[in-house]
């Protein structure tokens, strides 16, 4: 019991790891080999406990560290001080949050939603009261905190360079950390949403180098963390959703986890309904861990891992959320694991089988998907390994 705290504590305090990854090397036994009975094991070694605790641990880290910027939610998760987002809001009803008030620092159009707005709350009222008085003044709008989505990890390696030559055969979006100049052959287009420009990062550049491993992808990259504190805020998640909807990849990665945010939920159910493909990591809080986002919204591919074995990693999430499982493990100098490095492995496959964002086109290839995975644990679909195991090509 005792090893599996240290774990822990490595994992909440070294490095800020993303809940959707964790840069450790294998755990040590006996839950490096564990079987597939991972709840019954983690119920009798506290591992649930342990995850959740880790959880714990590194939010408060977060918000010590940026205390000024970042604050919790009535849930203790982490959240942009005195900002609020809302989607869908009329114009009568950005007035009226003025009159009251509060400032206007963002308006974004998205296609068929409408306006995203990110304000601010008045002088002197605290972030949960600005959320409640605009959800009085429009009770027809979508408003949310800006929740974060947690900094991505540093010190987890490099991702090896995209195999040269060959045409780009797929497109797939990636939202992430910035990458750099390594994979620049594989890039079309980066963004960055939470700063002047994208801010490379090792859990960015790992998962990129992932969904380019096999030559012949286009990678649209929306930096949603841009070296910031607030970094990772549902704010720049929605607008680098809306951006890609825009360039047009049929394929969508999101190896990052957060709470549910209605605002991020409402441009997800948006780009799903028009056949994006968004595939995201399940997360790495454990096996009793509540379901994670943008994974468990309704029509997202959730995506868990295994290690060479083909068993389930002991901290991925489990749950209906779950659609595929594959390899999330990755050895070398400066390992690495968890659900972030399963989900690229996913995603190519998928935009393989999809050239186009179309609801058709997204219902052929996830089919073929569930064809081509070889089935794990009990016999069909299960919450920990979903309809199966996608192993990439090399």
């Amino acid at each position: 019991m005792k090893t599996i705290a240290l774990a822990a504590a490595a994992l909440a305090l070294g490095a800020g790891a993303a809940r959707a990854q964790i840069a450790l090397p294998p755990l040590p036994p006996p839950l490096g080999g564990v079987t597939q009975a991972v709840p019954a094991l983690g119920e009798r070694l506290g591992l649930a406990e342990t995850l959740a605790e880790a959880r714990r641990l590194q939010v408060r880290a977060l918000l010590r560290t940026h205390r000024t910027a970042l604050e919790a939610d009535p849930d203790g998760e982490p959240i942009v001080r005195r900002r609020v987002l809302a989607i869908g809001a009329s114009p009568a009803a950005i007035e009226a949050a003025r009159a009251a008030g509060f400032s206007v620092d963002a308006r974004d159009d998205i296609d068929g939603l409408g306006a995203l707005v990110t304000l601010s709350a008045p002088p002197g009222m605290s972030t949960a009261r600005a959320l409640r008085r605009l959800r009085r003044l429009d009770p027809e709008g979508t408003y949310d905190f800006d929740h974060l989505h947690l900094p991505s990890a540093a010190g987890v390696g490099a991702a090896a360079p995209p195999p040269p030559g060959g045409a780009a055969r797929v497109r797939i979006g990636l939202i992430d950390t910035g990458v750099g100049p390594a994979l620049a052959p594989a890039v079309a287009a980066q963004r960055s949403f939470a700063g002047p420009a994208a801010v490379p990062g090792a859990h960015g550049e790992i998962v990129a180098g992932l969904l380019a491993a096999e030559g012949g992808v286009s990678l649209i990259v929306a930096d949603i963390y841009g070296g910031a504190p607030t970094g990772g805020a549902s704010s720049a998640l929605a607008r680098a959703l809306a951006w890609l909807a825009g360039e047009g990849p049929p394929v969508i990665n999101v190896s990052l986890v957060g709470p549910r945010n209605r605002v991020v939920e409402a441009v997800v159910a948006q780009l799903v309904g028009r056949g994006f493909l968004i595939v995201a990591a399940v997360g790495n809080d454990g096996p009793a861990a509540a379901p994670l986002f943008p994974a468990a919204y309704p029509g997202v591919v959730g995506v868990t891992a295994v290690d060479a074995r083909e068993r389930v990693l002991v901290e991925a999430g489990r749950g209906p959320q779950v659609d595929f499982a594959a390899p999330g493990v990755i050895d070398g100098p400066a390992p690495a694991r968890g659900t972030s490095f399963a989900a690229p492995i996913v995603a190519r496959a998928l935009a393989q089988e999809a050239a186009r964002p179309d609801p058709a086109a997204a219902a052929r290839a996830l089919a073929a998907a569930r064809a081509r995975a070889r089935d794990l644990g009990p016999r069909g679909r299960d919450d920990t390994y979903g309809d199966g195991l996608l192993a990439a090509a090399r």
